[in-house]
């Protein structure tokens, strides 16, 4: 056998020196301030009525864009929860297990009042400044959004029953996290989840089968009963207490349920196991079993549904400033990689095709933005009979439209990055899992655009004042003008309308976007999106703007710097 031939010197020092540069590559969006980078957000801010809060969002704004603060997100989605339904020596202890980033991550949230704040410091702007902070947060991580949102929504279905709020409210909307599996009474901070569908019935609510037994002869609002049943979607199933449906003999009806009865006792509402979900993995999502669990009455009985109407406009509104948030977070990252990465002899942002998709991503997020922090003031102003209107209307058209929006967004977006989005250690897996989820969450598309219908039909004003909203803008743009027209003759035609309402819900969250953008956004945002979205064949593929757009300078207005 031969030997090899030994490698001359020059050979050697070739083989051992290094392969390539590493050139032309992006960086992570780290240390920058994601406040005062959005010009969008920080316009909306003043607009709506919430600049008092400038200094504290700014602050707030460099806090989430920190690299130690965004590893919390990658790190509570790479460790998700895990269930102990019992300890070692065979004690039921129901204990969902949770990484420290998860802790964290809630623990900001409820001291910045995301949980709150409104309801403890009302005022001009509290829903605006709140929702700013949200959305902040948000592109963050959204999975522990779900116990914040459900906490946050809680409050107004809990104020039907005053005694029960005199007990509870107070310590709901403290500043305080409290994770600990012990008695709510050993707390001074506590968080709420809601406990509604069932495996037969999901949205359709009226068809559970819960019941609820009166353990003594009072009945009725703050009554004690026992719950029987299942509830087989309870997200964050280690909150202190739940809102739950269930049937009392005088019919559906809402009730407070604790994890642990005022005597210290586990309440007998046992997890069966974790969700294995596409998306928002750092939140635990669980099948329960009630087995005579403890409850107290919220609301009249047999009002369930209209006991928590307000909490579902809570938590439907926090789905749009999630899924506004999360096409800010997909949009940022592709803006933040166009701007550093070449091909072709030129910086991606540079050409013109790539511009046609960046702006067009960007347009998109502009307009969520818009609605969603309209929506915020409205329910600022819920005592205006015009805003109370818009809030009972639009929350399920933006719902509905910025939700089902946001999925193609996201892929759009990872597009831009090219094959390394695709990639575990890139951030867009997360937000393309994600996506979807506001979408079915809360109610999916038909359920909002039903609940449309029934607005329109329970108080025709709705539609009156939806179109008092967007006839501020007449006359500032033709396209728009003649979208408006048009969908007022839509809905003379009252036949066959239940078929055609998700293009009547399109029709109306494009034409309202459009008409905050004219009003509010820079002329060439505003004219932009007009000409891509309204009249014709509607928007296609992202990508497909009209000529005449300054693509440019709508990218320029939008890209962070890191």
């Amino acid at each position: 056998m031969l030997s090899p031939t030994p490698a001359s010197p020059q050979a050697q020092s070739r083989y051992l020196s290094s392969t390539h540069t590493v050139e032309n590559v992006s960086r992570e969006l780290l240390d920058y301030n994601m406040y005062t980078q959005d010009q969008a957000l920080r316009e909306a801010v003043v607009r709506e009525g919430a600049a008092w809060a400038e200094d504290g969002l700014q602050a707030f704004g460099a806090l989430t864009g920190s690299a130690d603060y965004l590893e919390l997100g990658v790190l509570a989605n790479r460790n998700p929860p895990e269930l102990d339904t019992h300890d070692r020596f065979g004690h039921r202890v129901d204990l969902v297990r949770f990484h420290p980033a998860y802790h964290q991550l809630m623990r900001t949230a409820i001291e910045q009042g995301i949980h709150a704040s409104p309801w403890t410091e009302p005022g001009p702007g509290a829903h605006v400044a709140r929702a700013a902070r949200f959305y902040l947060q948000t592109q963050v991580e959204a999975g522990h959004g779900c116990p914040i949102t459900m906490t946050f929504a809680a409050v107004p279905a809990l104020m039907h029953t005053p005694e029960l709020a005199r007990q509870w409210v107070p310590r709901i909307t403290a500043r305080h996290y409290d994770p600990r599996n012990v008695p709510d009474a050993q707390k001074a901070g506590l968080t709420i989840g809601m406990a509604m569908t069932e495996k037969q019935g999901g949205s359709d609510v009226r068809a559970n089968s819960t019941r609820a037994y009166p353990v003594g002869p009072q009945t009725g609002p703050g009554a004690a009963y026992e719950l029987v049943g299942h509830k087989f979607f309870v997200s964050a199933p280690m909150c202190d207490a739940f809102l739950v449906l269930a049937q009392a003999p005088g019919g559906l009806s809402c009730f407070l349920l604790p994890r642990w009865t005022p005597e210290g006792e586990k309440n007998p509402m046992q997890v069966i196991r974790l969700k294995r979900k596409m998306g928002n993995v750092s939140n635990a999502s669980s099948e329960t079993e009630l087995r005579g669990a403890l409850a107290w009455m919220v609301g009249e009985e047999g009002k369930g549904v209209r006991t928590i109407i307000e909490m579902v406009a809570m938590t439907r509104f926090d789905c749009m400033v999630g899924s506004s948030a999360a096409q800010r977070a997909a949009v940022s990252q592709a803006l933040h990689h166009c701007s550093l990465r070449s091909a072709f002899g030129k910086v991606l942002n540079e050409q013109p095709l790539m511009q046609n998709v960046l702006a067009d991503l960007v347009l998109e997020s502009e307009g969520s933005l818009a609605l969603t922090m309209r929506m915020a003031r409205a329910l600022d102003q819920r005592k205006d009979p015009h805003e109370d209107l818009l809030v009972r209307l639009c929350t399920a058209v933006g719902k509905y439209w910025i939700c089902k929006r946001t999925p193609n967004h996201a892929y759009e977006s990872m597009e831009c990055i090219g094959g390394s989005g695709v990639m575990e250690d890139s951030p867009f897996p997360r937000l393309f899992r994600e996506s979807p989820v506001n979408a079915i969450w809360e109610g999916s598309g038909n359920v909002q655009c039903l609940d449309v219908l029934r607005a329109l039909a329970k108080s025709p004003a709705t539609l009156d004042a939806y179109f008092t909203e967007v006839g501020r803008a007449r006359g500032a743009n033709a396209a728009l003008d003649g979208a408006v027209a048009q969908l007022k003759d839509a809905f003379q035609r009252r036949e066959d309308i239940e078929y055609r309402s998700r293009d009547l819900v399109d029709r109306m969250a494009l034409a309202l976007q459009a008409a905050l953008l004219v009003q509010h956004a820079p002329a060439g945002v505003a004219d932009a999106f007009c000409a891509s979205r309204l009249g014709g064949s509607g928007h296609r593929n992202y990508g497909t703007l009209p000529g005449g757009i300054d693509c440019a300078a709508i990218i320029e207005r939008a890209t962070p710097r890191a």
